[in-house]
């Protein structure tokens, strides 16, 4: 066969076989960046870091082959948090994968690089996005419910104490949207009917925390609501330990105080939205663009019993409550 002949035979099964690759497919050899951020802690992310990891692999990506992760943690501090945002926009990374505060880091660092966020109450009043259908800007990702099942946390608590009339709420007026917070728990209280002690834990501090127990403990409910702050996070042991010296039976938001001894928790099944931010990372990279790729809201719930805790508080768990449990704590 002529060598011009063979040259046009190559070029025909080329764009036959280019025809047969799906659009926005990897590129063949190329290793993506990822950047991790968060004001948090290795111990604190590493259940939630797996699911985010298994949905990796689901869609075909293996760290260190074709894609690499760089994870940046601030231990607890913003300022160090905002200072690993700027290492990672100026190494370049194709995209950052942010939670907490380490998306507002994220988003004060560039308007360029593509975000996913995650473990963000309200990414519109915040400023990250337009709106959930069409967020038009670098940044796009998932929603987790949070002060919005305040009311309904406070009434699990009552059905796990059906003859409490007496409750209290630990939150901290340095939460952005605490007034708001405040509103609607007094109008849940009114509701149901039941006293509801709201005590501020200020900077929320060892200190702080320990200051607002004995206040709460004055009060003597028969139940306490932990609300949401990032801060509380780093502080999970203390205060599980806390309401258990003092006694009272405590809901929580997040797995985490249940998993170190708490009583219960109920929010957006995290572990379910974190596989799921693979899939966003997944999209963006094969050219998605962020500001068209609607925010996703919980979609799972998840409620967690610890029943070594209800025991060691003389408590038995209505079977209502507990049949209802995603997951229960032997």
């Amino acid at each position: 066969m002529p060598v011009r002949s063979v040259f046009i035979v190559l070029a025909v099964l080329v764009g036959v076989a280019s025809a047969w690759l799906p659009a926005g497919s990897q590129e063949a050899g190329k290793v993506y960046r990822v950047g991790f951020l968060t004001n948090g802690t290795p111990g604190l992310y590493a259940p939630l870091l797996e699911r985010f990891k298994l949905g990796l692999r689901e869609l075909g990506y293996v760290e260190g082959q074709n894609i690499i992760v760089d994870y940046r943690f601030g231990e607890g501090s913003n300022e160090r948090t905002e200072e690993l945002a700027a290492e990672l926009v100026r190494s370049n990374v194709d995209i950052i994968v942010a939670a907490a505060y380490g998306a507002f880091a994220a988003k004060k660092a560039t308007t360029s690089i593509p975000i996913v966020f995650l473990s963000i109450t309200d990414p519109i009043r915040f400023g990250f996005v337009s709106s959930l259908a069409r967020p038009g800007g670098n940044m796009t990702g998932l929603t987790y419910t949070g002060i919005e099942l305040n009311p309904k946390r406070l009434e699990m608590l009552r059905e796990a104490l059906p003859r409490a009339t007496r409750f209290a709420a630990l939150g901290t007026s340095k939460h952005s949207l605490w007034a708001h917070i405040v509103e609607e728990l007094q109008a849940a209280a009114r509701t149901a009917r039941i006293q509801l002690q709201i005590v501020d834990a200020g900077a929320s501090s060892p200190a702080d925390i320990d200051a607002a127990f004995e206040t709460i403990s004055k009060g003597r409910p028969q139940g306490l609501l932990v609300l949401q702050y990032h801060q509380f996070v780093f502080e999970v042991k203390r205060i599980v330990d806390l309401a258990a010296r003092y006694r009272i039976p405590t809901i929580y938001e997040l797995p985490y105080f249940p998993q170190a001894g708490g009583l219960m928790s109920y929010a957006g099944d995290s572990r379910h939205q974190w596989r799921r931010a693979a899939i966003y990372v997944d999209k963006i990279l094969k050219g998605a663009n962020p500001a068209e790729l609607p925010v996703e809201q919980p979609t799972k719930y998840e409620l967690v019993i610890n029943k070594k805790a209800a025991h060691a508080l003389g408590l038995t768990i209505p079977p209502s409550l507990l049949g209802r449990a995603d997951r229960v704590i032997e």
